[in-house]
């Protein structure tokens, strides 16, 4: 994959660096949630920009969808907009790809659903991410069960499947998903959508170290991270912090590269223990 004049590498390896160079500096990864095309297309690129500006090493990228299960109202809104503007899977990889060009080097995983990847055809759609500089990807409603198709289309184009589980997820599932783990694992830090919450949920130190006994695979969390505190917290006990609906959120109000890249500032700061 060219990045201006050197070679850059992406795919899981990519995902695996970063986390690796962040556990040596005692450091968690920073991982905002954008929707691309949001605001508008080209905004979106100018968010990942000034967040790569502030430190952001590794981004979670929406791929906007009809029918977004696993997300709250916020992010609803947002992808809803962007379908509306035109955006598509097609021009989601063109938006990884013009970033690339533009001479960024930070990790992107894919965020979307299963079905427009199914219509763009598995194997076109992870030879197409790889060729744009995609990273991994992440399909919440794709359960382990039947991801085989989609794994093995991941597998030969190099990128990673990011996995998920959750607070309800039993010792079996654990011990199933975490087989498969590469990259990092998800970790959905409670039962129900995304959304900013209060307050972390009391369990979530007990929960990711169950996992962390399972497997040496980072672990990041996401699901109600919205403040600079909260994240501080969370990276105490996780190789990885996931935030989107304060960041799509701020996105979507006045001044949203400048609102978007303070936030991102103080969230970057939150330091491993």
């Amino acid at each position: 994959m060219e990045n201006g004049d050197r070679e850059l590498q992406t795919g899981l390896g990519h995902v695996e660096a970063i986390f690796a160079a962040a556990r040596r500096e005692g450091r968690a990864v920073f991982m905002p949630y954008l929707v691309i095309g949001h605001p508008d297309a080209e905004t979106s690129l100018a968010l990942v920009e000034a967040l790569v500006a502030v430190g952001t090493e590794m981004f979670e990228l929406g791929v906007p969808f009809s029918d977004p299960l696993a997300d709250g109202p916020v992010i609803q809104r947002a992808t809803q907009h962007a379908l509306e503007q035109g955006v598509t899977l097609a021009g989601c990889l063109a938006a990884v790809r013009e970033l690339r060009r533009r001479g960024i080097s930070a990790g992107f995983n894919l965020m979307g659903y299963v079905n427009p990847l199914l219509a763009y055809g598995l194997e076109r759609f992870c030879a197409d991410a790889t060729a744009a500089g995609v990273d991994g990807v992440i399909v919440p409603d794709l359960p382990p069960e039947e991801n085989g198709e989609l794994a093995a289309a991941c597998s030969r184009h190099g990128l990673a499947l990011i996995r998920f589980l959750a607070p309800t997820s039993t010792a079996a599932r654990v011990q199933a998903v975490t087989q498969q783990a590469e990259g990092f694992l998800y970790l959905v830090s409670l039962t129900g959508v995304t959304g900013a919450r209060e307050a972390l949920p009391v369990d979530l130190a007990a929960f990711v170290a169950r996992v962390r006994a399972a497997t040496t695979v980072p672990l990041a969390v996401g699901f109600g991270i919205s403040t600079p505190a909260q994240a501080h917290a969370v990276a105490q006990i996780a190789d990885g912090v996931i935030v989107g609906t304060a960041i799509v959120t701020l996105a979507a109000g006045p001044n949203p590269v400048a609102a978007v890249r303070d936030f991102g500032q103080a969230m970057v700061r939150a330091p491993a223990a």
